[in-house]
Order: structure tokens, then C-alpha cells, then sequence
């Protein structure tokens, strides 16, 4: 049996990986595109952050925002094509305790039913310790469509992840 037992807001991370970000050069869109479509009743974002395409870096930004943040949800936009700088999937390996691919599998299945391009995302997600990180394409057009698609189901994983809720099965 489900008890939920989950009141507060969910802390959330951000982090947009894009050279050209990090330089000035562009503007992200994306990053903030995912904050606006975050419900504010259910998730706080207490860090947002642009980093250049370092695996290095991006690793040590999402360990921090697990370990020391303590986020429940880790949002990264960008990195996971497949140019030789896009190391987010990498990245996001690399910190992981476990693995939870049906996530990324499922962005990508619903992508496809929009674009066939979404046959070229690396994009993967994963769990360290208490915190889901979750990697989105880049454009604020893909994040949108894939937020709007996995938003209504986080919380059920958020909250078995942190202990908040009994899972039992399918209903």
C-alpha cells in the first residue's frame, strides 16, 4: 500500500552545458525554460548554472548539487549529441550510483513521435544516492516536449527514491 508521507518541495539543479553559453557567445534558452515549466507548488530550484562542455567540470557541478545541494531532481540541458564536446551522457555515468534508463528511453520513444531526429540523443539518466539526474536535449523547443511529457510521473519516482513513499506494483 502507497502512504505518502511528502510535503515539502523538491530542490532542484540546473545546468545548462554549452561552450558557447559559458563564453557569452549565446544565450540560454534552455535553462531557464526549464525552470518556467517547473511547477512552483512542487520544486524548488536552488541552483542554476551554465558550464562549458567538460566532463571534469560537469561531473564535479552534478556531484555538488547532490551531495551538498542535497537536490532530489538534477535537470541538464544540453551535451548529449554527437559532437565530439557532447560529454554530458559521460558525465552523468560517471557520478551515478545506478542507472534508470527507462526514463531517458522514454523521452526518447515520445520524441520520436515528433521528430525522427531524436534517434541521435545520448541523453541518459541515473540515480546518485538520493538524487535523479535526468539529461534533456538542448533546444528549449525538446526540453519543453520532454518536460511536459515526464513531469506529471517524477514524483512517484522522486519520492520512492527518497523514502517518502512504499512502491507495491502496478495498479
Amino acid at each position: 500500500m502507497e502512504q505518502k508521507k511528502h510535503n515539502q518541495k523538491y530542490r532542484v539543479g540546473i545546468v545548462t552545458l554549452s561552450d558557447k553559453g559559458f563564453k557569452g557567445e549565446r544565450e540560454d534558452l534552455s535553462g531557464p525554460k526549464i525552470k518556467s515549466l517547473l511547477p512552483t507548488e512542487k520544486y524548488e530550484v536552488v541552483s542554476y548554472c551554465i558550464l562549458p562542455d567538460d566532463q571534469k567540470a560537469i561531473e564535479k557541478e552534478l556531484c555538488r548539487l547532490a551531495d551538498e545541494e542535497q537536490c532530489a531532481l538534477i535537470l541538464t540541458t544540453g551535451g548529449t549529441g554527437f559532437s565530439k564536446r557532447d560529454v554530458t551522457p559521460e558525465a552523468t555515468q560517471a557520478v551515478c550510483d545506478r542507472m534508470a534508463m527507462g526514463i531517458a528511453d522514454a523521452i526518447r520513444n515520445y520524441s520520436m513521435t515528433i521528430t525522427d531526429r531524436a534517434m541521435f540523443s545520448r541523453a541518459v539518466s541515473g540515480l546518485r544516492k538520493k538524487t535523479l539526474i535526468i539529461n534533456l536535449p538542448g533546444s528549449p523547443k525538446a526540453v519543453t516536449e520532454a518536460l511536459e511529457y515526464i513531469l506529471p510521473k517524477l514524483p512517484h519516482g522522486l519520492d520512492v527514491l527518497r523514502g517518502n513513499v512504499q512502491e507495491c506494483g502496478r495498479k
